[in-house]
């Protein structure tokens, strides 16, 4: 006959800790977008032993550990109560690992292929990334905090002034017209029906008897994000990339499952430009580079010219002045002192080729600068959009209400 043996639980600091609160607690640190040690390159996996630290710091502000032991894990891990966290810590990370939040890297080659693993391989590797699951995940919450700040809302679809036959009815019934949805309103189709042929049994319906219900019709929109990747997004003491990837992994998830006729393509602006999948986003960091805001807006043009939808926009976040322009041979022409006449005419003529392509520009401008807030306001002019000055903190309520909304407004 087979023994059990009990033995006395022994409360553990993380008897409770739900992955996804302590994911929410790590989105700084994972979203981070500033130059660190553990950045070879935009991209590169981040140092397994730096995500350790967050977490007990994480711990510690969540009152899960006391700030003794953090004190004590920092000091030396090896020793009393910090080695037996030590070894939690390990089981919590692997827990990670298992459920699919991480995968692990190859040494510390950031164009190394990640995988899944054992801790002891992560350790080892001295990398890790978080995983797709990871990404959703964070782009649902900051979404859900986005949407919680507005009070009572109500996600919908995009509103026109136009009728057409769907699903959702709103509108009296009309005749049934060759091409509509054949979204029968059966009650006055009966109708119908006995006004023409009387109430005897059966009724005879004929094709003029059929009545469908009309919907609103509702648009569908192609957005391209355009976030600046220069430099000047993380100095004077402040990191506006952080809320600015916040935002547009936010307005991903929304789209995604709320908006599924519309479509979301990413451009990083920097010395050039380039396309990325909402992916990647996360790992994307700031570098040291000027601002070629008419590259962005040409390959966010092209993007936007693929897209068969009925309206097309492009999102621009941005904090500083275009700096940068590429000639016509590909090199790129770079002034970072004062508004330069060129880059500008060069800035103003692509904008203007966008408007002509039915092409709307909207742009959130995370600074105060007089120079750069005329700038924004020009662009806006052209581009029949809508000039945004606003602050990392509040950049998320206004993007976000922009897209929900589609009013024609500026923000002071």
């Amino acid at each position: 006959m087979p023994r059990i043996r009990y033995s006395r639980h022994v409360p553990s600091p993380l008897d409770g800790l739900g992955i996804e609160d302590l994911l929410d607690a790590l989105s700084d640190f994972f979203l981070q977008s500033g130059f660190e040690p553990a950045f070879d390159r935009p991209g590169a996996a981040r140092g397994m032993e730096a995500l350790r630290r967050a977490i007990m710091e994480r711990l510690a502000a969540m009152e899960r550990i006391p700030r003794r032991l953090l004190d004590e894990w920092l000091d030396d891990a090896g020793r009393g109560d910090a080695r037996r966290m030590d070894a939690m810590l390990d089981a919590l990370i692997q827990r990670m690992i298992d459920e699919g939040w991480l995968k692990t890297g190859a040494g510390t080659d950031p164009a190394a292929p990640m995988r899944s693993g054992s801790l002891d391989d992560a350790i080892g590797q001295a990398r890790f990334e978080i995983t797709d699951k990871s990404i959703d995940f964070l782009g649902f919450r900051a979404l859900r905090e986005l949407l919680g700040s507005f009070g009572k809302s109500s996600v919908g679809r995009h509103e026109t002034a136009h009728l057409a036959t769907g699903v959702e009815a709103f509108q009296a019934s009309r005749p049934y017209e060759f091409g509509d949805a054949l979204n029968l309103d059966v009650g006055a189709t009966l109708l119908s029906a006995v006004a023409r042929g009387g109430t005897g049994i059966p009724i005879e319906l004929e094709a003029d008897d059929l009545q469908v219900r009309q919907a609103d019709y509702e648009s569908s929109c192609a957005t391209v994000v355009m976030l600046d990747l220069s430099h000047s997004m993380i100095l004077y003491g402040e990191d506006r990339f952080t809320p600015a990837k916040r935002v547009a992994l936010a307005l991903a998830h929304l789209i995604r499952t709320q908006y599924p006729g519309d479509s979301l393509r990413l451009v990083l602006f920097h010395d050039s430009a380039e396309e990325i999948p909402i992916r990647k986003l996360a790992r994307v960091a700031v570098g040291p580079y000027h601002t070629n805001t008419r590259e962005g807006l040409r390959l966010a043009r092209r993007i936007l010219m693929s897209e068969r939808k009925d309206t097309r926009q492009i999102v621009m976040i941005t904090d500083g002045k275009p700096s940068a322009i590429t000639l016509d041979d590909g090199r790129i022409y770079k002034n970072s002192f004062g508004l330069d006449p060129a880059i500008l005419d060069a800035t103003f003529r692509e904008v203007q080729t966008c408007r002509r392509s039915d092409i709307r520009i909207n742009t959130f401008m995370l600074a105060g600068d007089p120079h750069l807030m005329a700038f924004v306001k020009k662009v806006a002019e052209i581009a029949r959009g809508k000039a945004y000055f606003t602050s990392p903190s509040t950049l998320g309520r206004y993007l976000l209400l922009d897209y929900l909304r589609k009013t024609v407004e500026t923000v002071h």
